[in-house]
């Protein structure tokens, strides 16, 4: 008769979830030190979860909880199909952000799981996690045998890469745990090499205040520093994870529902200027890129077209800096004038000197 844990492994399969493992609901206090160290460096970038206790300590989610189940889901990272090509350039979003809202789907996968276990096991307390929830999905999923963390500060699996969103189940449940995984970096430094911000700590920890991922998502001017970097990416980046070793030739395709549109992932980036709030969630509203709403993706289009070297964009980009009553949209669009505009001059000078 095959035990509990075998049971939810195999139910695992049938919901199609690509990795399961089972650790302790024990605290994660080896942790402490390090969050207020990077709290007070300045080194957070203020999405987390506020309580710090919740963060480590499982029981503060459920009272009796014994038992995290730790899920990951991998996402496919190439597109099979290309955005038509038209008379605009286009911007594009990061794979953490093609299909479906991954909160979304891996709520569903929770739902799912919760309500098949309680057919095996009977009515059982439990508390789902995706992403926005107390614990770090991270070092739950790491403890649980799912991967490693890798020096970018992501989970790596052997299987799927860091293609991978995790979620967990907090429960109370009696069930054998898994060991973590043998395998890491080794002395690999591609991922801290290629960050064009030096935002990786080079130990698992980063500096989200330099990570583009996390620039592309603040309301308000970005910081010049980071907005050539940012090239014509509008929300998110993926270089740490492209660059990685364990993510070459992996490419999964297991959820139709993850699957890029390219006409939403690569969007023409003059058009999205005039999208109203309404026609953006409307068109981009399914998207995990699309929680901070329009302003700052219309804000970093400006500068990925000032970044394309895009001069059809100069009319509407005079307009914007003449009318717009946003101060950092303003901003923005002086920005990319500045910008296209001194190219243009210092090309031609250049031509006439030839």
């Amino acid at each position: 008769m095959k035990s509990l844990k075998e049971e939810i492994q195999k139910l695992a399969v049938e919901l199609n979830i690509q990795k399961i493992g089972f650790s302790k609901a024990d605290d994660f206090e080896y942790l402490r030190a390090s969050l207020i160290e990077q709290k007070e460096a300045g080194h957070t970038s203020g999405f987390e979860h506020k309580n710090l206790d919740e963060r480590l300590q499982p029981r503060l989610s459920l009272e009796d909880a014994k038992t995290i189940i730790s899920i990951g889901i991998a996402y496919p990272n190439k597109a099979e199909s290309k955005p038509q090509k038209t008379a605009f350039r286009r911007g594009s979003f990061s794979r953490g952000s093609w299909g479906e809202d991954y909160h979304h789907v891996l709520q569903k996968k929770l739902k799912d799981l919760a309500e098949g276990i309680e057919q095996l096991a009977g009515s059982f307390n439990y508390k789902a996690m995706v992403d926005t929830g107390a614990l770090i999905d991270v070092a739950v999923a790491a403890r649980a045998g799912l991967g490693f963390i890798g020096k970018n500060g992501l989970l790596v699996s052997k299987e799927y890469g860091s293609w991978l969103f995790l979620g967990e189940l907090v429960t109370n449940l009696e069930i054998e745990a898994d060991q973590p995984v043998d395998y890491g970096c080794g002395s690999c430094t591609r991922c801290v090499d290629f960050c064009p911000t030096s935002a990786l700590l080079g130990d698992g920890r980063l500096n989200a205040q330099r990570c583009l991922s996390y620039q592309t998502q603040t309301r308000g001017a970005m910081p010049e520093e980071f907005r050539e970097k940012i090239k014509t990416v509008i929300y998110g980046c993926d270089i740490c994870q492209v660059v990685c070793p364990y993510n070459k030739g992996i490419n999964s395709h297991f959820h139709p529902e993850m699957e890029p549109d390219p006409e939403l992932t690569n969007p023409e980036l003059l058009p999205l200027l005039d999208l109203s709030n309404k026609a953006f969630m409307d068109k981009f509203g399914n998207m995990a890129g699309s929680w901070r709403g329009k302003n700052p993706i219309q804000r970093n289009a400006i500068y990925a077209l000032g970044n394309a070297n895009d001069r059809t964009a100069l009319p509407k980009l005079h307009d914007i800096a003449e009318n717009d009553v946003r101060d950092y949209i303003v901003d923005a669009a002086e920005w990319a004038i500045e910008k296209l505009e001194n190219k243009h001059k210092i090309r031609r000078r250049e031509k006439e000197e030839h």
